[in-house]
């Protein structure tokens, strides 16, 4: 949280000094001055933040159609500019702005047209209204020194205007010379340039000039934080400042704006385009054009009533308004967390307060201080004293930054054997002031036993290793579905380096479904996704996940990156970690399967392994002290001779030694509900 609070201060600062240039429908060509932080999608999903490129000496933007022969003209010609570039550091980006150009579509174009540089959707055309753009194929030529445009014009005489003849060369190279003048410090001598060549691209907006100016706070803009945002912009909430009204939301507009056009805010991550979730908090194309359009005519209040006013006086409740105060309320130990230092995990041990079998249908974390509550995992320990009522026990809740309280799907319920002791391993962190946490636990209980099981299981690699330095660096891990089962949460985890995550099925014919992305994963804002409907994965069906890491001294959460990253518990480190909350569809509370329980998660070690996700294992997958015993008997095990170990190659492994699976990988944390 204080990463994010500190990401908020320096947002308002930079809107203060640089200030916003606001919404002309009618911009022309060559007046924008300046380029203000956004965020974008490219077409493989992965985000982009302007403002994160501040090292490069010069960054350029060139709008594009697709399959327009300019367009394609124009980028081939650039693409050239950025070869000679790249070794000065200069970053190459095109923007897609034309609302008929679907991300598949862009997709196909940049495989068609052998694309090497991403291709930025401008989804909601706001990055493209900003900048004045008119036309295909127009060049940005940004100074990252002070985020100004050096340059706005064609690419070269050729594109200025009719059809470009690019067999013809060009007698003036408008962008490689506004390059070379950005890089020596220099002004470029002609700066704005008239871009005639090639089609329009629509902006509907620009059409609805008076309508934007008519939007009302009122009716319009204050409905949209009521609902997306008040949830935390309360007194007594997580966020910084509390919506109490117009005033309030006047003096942090130029903050809103950055954060909506970063997609920083509201806190929801997943692509709109994969998976539909409950508690959805995301704003939509619509509602993100009205609040930007908004703030940037003025932020006006115009007439009406004030609808946030009602929120005075208004605390946030100590337990979530949609459940209510829990049944039963457990107090942890409280704990003194040090100014400094590095503080083991804690593990606080409490008397299970369910004396027989119990059954759950929400569990909601309280943090005592969230700024130095990094996590809270949790599981049972039985009491061998007893004989076993048969019910699997597990995890009794958990909390990270951000999370809300894990509700069971309908039907569902998370099990609970009575007795014994309940344990919950705290990671706190230090924030140079000693703190005291007294965290609770709310059980909110079922009064009948559900028909499903509610079970978990985790997709890791306890073996991974991010190279000192690199910024887009790849972990794949997945498991195996032993028979049909449906997913009720998605829930991926990793620390400071992480930066993009997804899951994805694979099925035995090979057919791919996107689950989950996350174009920019947030530590501060981690959450289960439910899906609003179960999603049902056949037998068979491989649980893919996917996770990017930026361990590059540009990224400033980055806690040293000069080192080599491996697993491990404390936040400089890493995680590879994405759990999945499911039932077998077979599977009912009077039907336990938990030896399918054991083969799903015995799949995980092959998986583990398997970094190309190929269902084969090579030598140069198998790194690590971990893998040390397969690698010497690689050509023992490799009974075929073809180079590779499959599933059933890999088992022999370990059925010389009665283990059952591949080498074990070690419990690194446990799952959570």
């Amino acid at each position: 949280m204080k990463s994010a609070l500190i990401a908020a201060s320096v947002a308002t600062v930079c809107a203060a000094a640089f200030g916003v240039s606001g919404f002309q429908p009618t911009r022309a060509a060559g007046t924008v001055t300046h380029v203000d932080d956004f965020q974008l999608t490219d077409s493989t999903r992965m985000a982009y933040q302007l403002y994160y490129y501040k090292y490069a000496p010069a960054i350029v933007l060139m709008t594009q159609t697709d399959g327009s022969s300019v367009s394609r003209a124009a980028a081939a010609e650039l693409q050239k500019i950025a070869d000679t570039y790249k070794d000065r550091g200069v970053l190459f980006f095109m923007v897609n702005s034309n609302l008929g150009d679907s991300r598949d579509a862009v997709a196909a174009e940049v495989q068609s047209q052998g694309f090497k540089m991403p291709v930025l959707l401008d989804e909601y055309q706001l990055v493209g209204e900003s900048l004045g753009v008119q036309r295909e194929g127009e060049v940005f030529v940004i100074n990252p020194k002070d985020w100004s445009v050096a340059y706005h014009g064609p690419l070269d005489n050729r594109f200025a205007s009719g059809t470009p003849n690019v067999n013809a060369r060009a007698s003036d190279a408008y962008t490689a010379k506004a390059i070379d003048a950005v890089l020596k410090g220099q002004p470029v001598s002609n700066a704005r340039i008239d871009v005639k060549a090639g089609a329009t691209v629509a902006f509907p907006e620009r059409l609805r000039a008076a309508a934007v100016k008519t939007i009302s706070y009122s009716k319009d803009v204050a409905p949209i934080l009521q609902d997306k945002c008040v949830g935390c912009h309360i007194s007594g909430g997580i966020a910084p400042f509390a919506m109490e009204g117009y005033d309030i939301v006047k003096g942090q507009a130029q903050m809103i704006r950055e954060t909506v056009r970063t997609r920083r805010m509201p806190p929801y991550f997943p692509d709109p385009h994969i998976g539909h979730f409950k508690n959805d908090q995301g704003l939509t194309a619509a509602e993100t054009r009205t609040l930007v359009h908004w703030i940037e005519d003025g932020a006006k209040r115009g007439d009406g009533a004030d609808p946030l006013l009602a929120n005075r006086g208004k605390v946030a409740p100590d337990w979530p308004a949609d459940l209510g105060k829990p049944d039963v309320i457990v107090d942890l130990p409280a704990f003194t967390v040090p100014a400094t230092g590095v503080v083991e995990y804690q593990n606080q041990r409490v008397a299970n307060p369910f004396a027989n079998d119990t059954w759950l249908r929400a569990i909601a974390i309280k943090p005592g201080d969230r700024r130095v509550l990094h996590h809270v995992v949790s599981n049972q320990i039985a009491d061998r004293t007893k004989p076993s009522s048969g019910i699997p026990a597990g995890s009794v809740g958990s909390y990270t930054p951000g999370a809300r309280p894990q509700v069971m799907a309908e039907g569902s319920g998370a099990p609970v054997p009575g007795g014994g002791m309940l344990n919950f391993q705290m990671h706190y962190t230090t924030v140079g002031a000693q703190a005291t946490d007294r965290t609770q636990v709310g059980f909110y209980v079922m009064k009948d036993v559900p028909k499903y099981v509610k079970r978990a299981v985790v997709i890791s690699d306890g073996g991974m290793r991010i190279p000192a330095g690199e910024a887009r660096h790849t972990e794949i891990a997945s498991m195996t579905a032993p028979a049909d089962m449906y997913l009720y949460t998605l829930y991926p985890h990793s620390h400071y380096r992480g930066m993009h995550v997804e899951l994805k099925t694979k099925t035995p014919d090979g057919k791919e479904t996107m689950l989950l992305s996350l174009p920019k994963y947030d530590f501060n804002w981690q959450r289960d996704y439910d899906p609003v409907e179960p999603i049902l994965v056949k037998a068979g069906t491989r649980l893919i996940a996917t996770w990017v890491y930026d361990n590059s001294t540009h990224n400033p959460a980055n806690p040293d990156a000069t080192k080599d990253i491996t697993w491990g518990e404390q936040t400089f480190n890493e995680m590879m970690y994405f759990r999945i909350n499911y039932r077998f569809a077979d599977e009912t509370s009077d039907h336990l399967r938990n030896d399918l329980q054991q083969q799903l998660s015995a799949s995980g070690g092959f998986g583990a392994l398997d970094d190309n996700a190929d269902e084969f294992l090579t030598r140069d997958e198998l790194r690590g002290t971990r893998s040390a015993s397969i690698l010497a008997n690689f050509t023992m095990l490799d009974r075929n001779g073809d180079g590779k170990l499959t599933r059933v190659e890999y088992a022999a492994t370990s059925a010389a030694s009665g283990r059952g699976r591949g080498p074990a990988l070690p419990v690194l944390e446990m799952p959570e509900l």
